[in-house]
């Protein structure tokens, strides 16, 4: 009798065990998926990646090295003053990212963004523009081009430009990052 009271206790105490390790690893999954941008699309937000700098979590003038430790990834192509990196979302948005650099310091970041479906080309597209305008207001907007100007305090002045290049077949933004100077 006291073998079966110990083996239900056991058999209970285990289940209770798995069910709390089961809620921990839930929360911890949750806590993992959180979005940083929740106004914007999950492609917006992957192409952004932070809030916290101009793009991706990087700012100009970083090194190579600072841009590759950022982006956790192998980039695609790897030269002196050219680092790249291509990624696919899924199977109707990809996009690339040149980051270009002189004396191993970024002077321009190039993100070309393809996708198969007008709608959600334009939902970037616009998503991209209101991300920037928040950030740097003022824009200039000109035949499909979106130009941000960004002079503030003791940061060097860098221009944000946003250019929509689609087809109605496919879709095609181009965002480019780089110092005025």
């Amino acid at each position: 009798m006291k073998k079966q009271l110990y083996l239900g206790f056991i058999i209970i105490g285990s289940l209770l065990l798995i069910r709390c390790i089961n809620k921990s690893e839930t929360a911890v999954e949750e806590n993992s998926h959180k979005r940083i941008f929740p106004q914007y699309s999950e492609y917006t937000e992957k192409i952004i990646k932070s809030d916290s700098s101009v793009i991706r979590g990087l700012n100009l003038n970083v090194s190579a090295e600072v841009i590759k430790k950022c982006e956790g990834a192998s980039p695609y192509a790897d030269k002196k003053d050219t680092v790249e990196y291509r990624f696919q979302i899924d199977s109707v948005i990809s996009y690339t990212v040149k980051y270009s650099l002189h004396n191993d310091s970024l002077e321009e970041i190039n993100v070309w963004i393809y996708s198969n479906d007008s709608e959600t080309t334009s939902k970037i597209f616009n998503e991209l523009k209101d991300y920037y305008q928040k950030k740097l207001p003022n824009s200039i907007e000109d035949k499909g081009y979106v130009v941000y100007n960004c002079v503030q305090g003791e940061r060097r002045p860098f221009v944000v430009s946003i250019s929509d290049f689609s087809t109605p077949n496919k879709g095609q933004i181009n965002l480019v990052i780089y110092k005025d100077l």
